[in-house]
């Protein structure tokens, strides 16, 4: 049945198109951005590497079923074997060299993804909060035009109804720009999560995380927060618009100037000590 269920794994990737190509991960193919196509790689020989160590192990245990089963007028037990020293150390060290090379390739693409660019294109500070985001614009046009504006997304009340993904915040990308993605959060800890993109990271108060990438192609994606952040979590979703350089500085026009920086953060666990000491009703006030 193992074999079976690969055979029939590969026929269906044949297709240039079939999701099975991908490892059935999010986006339509795995040229979207600069870094898809190292973490889809990761993960499809992942899987090829965990199904044929799936396939060898299902095939010694039906062949060990099947040789060594009790045969009819059989009494007794069977010879027992105590050991065998050489099967022993290859049956240990091929599982530590396994994971040994998984660890290689998996660190090996970690630090490309995570490669800070010395120059971006342009950086997006991005703020999360409950339960929308923030955007922050800092870009160079190619005229010399500088931009630092902003963004402020409303969370959207999903009812069920058509055009309410429309209201959702949406931040605009242009296409083959390396942009970095500085992320914060504005109260509780939040995850800034674009599936098609295949990267995601966490968003900490009083930290900033962030993400490096450039989109190779324009389109509309699905954005959304990826931890559990309080009673409007499921609803705490963006969109992502990736367009031309010209029509990206177009959309820049439309911002308000300036950024919206820390001095907007609510951290509903934490509170101010000078106006606690100054409080009457708080222990050891001065009033």
């Amino acid at each position: 049945m193992a074999l079976v269920g690969v055979a029939l794994l590969v026929l269906t990737a044949c297709a240039e198109d079939h999701p099975a190509r991908r490892g059935w991960l999010p986006g339509e193919h795995e040229n979207i951005t600069s870094n898809t196509a190292e973490v889809t790689s990761l993960w499809v020989n992942s899987w090829i590497a965990a199904l044929a160590v799936g396939v060898v192990t299902w095939g010694l245990m039906l062949w060990c079923m099947v040789a060594y089963r009790r045969r009819k007028g059989e009494t007794g037990y069977p010879r027992q074997l105590a050991y065998n020293v050489p099967l022993e150390i290859m049956y240990t060290l091929v599982p530590l060299v396994m994971v040994a090379v998984f660890f290689f390739y998996t660190d090996q693409v970690q630090r490309s993804i995570d490669e800070p660019y010395e120059n971006p294109d342009m950086t997006i500070e991005v703020y999360g909060k409950q339960w929308a985001w923030d955007w922050n614009y800092t870009y160079t046009a190619q005229d010399g035009t500088e931009y630092e504006v902003h963004d402020t997304g409303t969370q959207a009340h999903l009812t069920g109804e058509e055009g309410v993904r429309d209201t959702l915040p949406t931040i605009y990308l242009p296409v083959d720009h390396d942009i970095t993605f500085a992320l914060k959060s504005r109260d509780v800890i939040h995850s800034f999560w674009v599936p098609a993109f295949l990267q995601k990271r966490d968003m900490v108060p009083g930290r900033t995380t962030y993400i490096y990438l450039n989109p190779q192609e324009t389109g509309s994606f699905d954005g959304k927060c990826a931890e559990l952040c309080g009673e409007y979590h499921s609803e705490m979703l963006f969109n992502v618009e990736v367009v031309e350089p010209e029509e990206f500085v177009e959309y820049l026009e439309t911002l308000d100037e300036g950024h919206m920086g820390d001095e907007y953060n609510r951290n509903p666990n934490l509170h101010d000590s000078d106006s606690l000491r100054e409080a009457e009703d708080f222990p050891g006030g001065t009033n």
